[in-house]
């Protein structure tokens, strides 16, 4: 039971962290040159060729390499990402701490990369007709129109607290359609007409 409730809270503190992570890494690197080949990979090639129009699902067979992060990417940033853990490892189960903090860490990493997958090359898969992808998928298209809006994929916890959480457009425009795209354009205000009375 104590080894049970160790892996809980190492998954759901490991969970909070990474939402704060992934929402710095987008700001701060890849999106800002200071990234180097990260912020041209990402802010100058895959935001050129996916949009918030019908280019944010792939159109040519060649771009397909510009939609997931480089391989090793994935290694570097669940190691790096399970530093943290180690301040916590003089603890009873230091292991199970470490172990459960890298297995967080590299799942998050691994549907950051499925969900984003999905995203740009659609091809109605089980995951895509689940209600969260829906959502976070219209999230993820506001990212393609606002950049610095939305910059969480898999948990919006950080644009939430950081207060770049944008659920529908600023201003109408064309966006991508499918099954899985809900419509994030402004709501349209109900302006309600006066009423008259019948004159006798």
């Amino acid at each position: 039971m104590e080894i049970f409730l160790y892996c809980t809270l190492t998954f759901v503190s490991m969970t909070c962290f990474l939402s704060f992570f992934e929402w710095s890494l987008h700001r701060f690197f890849m999106h800002h040159p200071r990234g180097g080949p990260v912020f041209r990979s990402h802010a100058l090639v895959h935001h050129q060729t996916f949009k918030s129009d019908h280019t944010y699902h792939l159109i040519d067979d060649k771009d397909k390499d510009t939609i997931p992060m480089a391989w090793w990417h994935g290694i570097a940033l669940t190691i790096l990402t399970t530093v943290p853990a180690l301040a916590f490892v003089w603890s009873a189960h230091p292991w199970t701490i470490l172990i459960t903090a890298y297995l967080t860490s590299w799942a998050y990493y691994a549907v950051y990369e499925r969900m984003h997958w999905c995203m740009h090359l659609p091809k109605k898969r089980n995951i895509e007709r689940s209600g969260i992808y829906f959502r976070l998928n219209g999230h993820h298209l506001l990212h393609h129109r606002y950049m610095h809006k939305n910059l969480n994929v898999v948990f919006p916890l950080a644009d939430l607290c950081l207060r770049t959480l944008l659920r529908r457009s600023k201003v109408s425009f064309k966006q991508a359609t499918g099954p899985a795209v809900p419509d994030v354009q402004p709501r349209v205000k109900k302006v309600s007409l006066p009423r008259f009375g019948m004159v006798k």
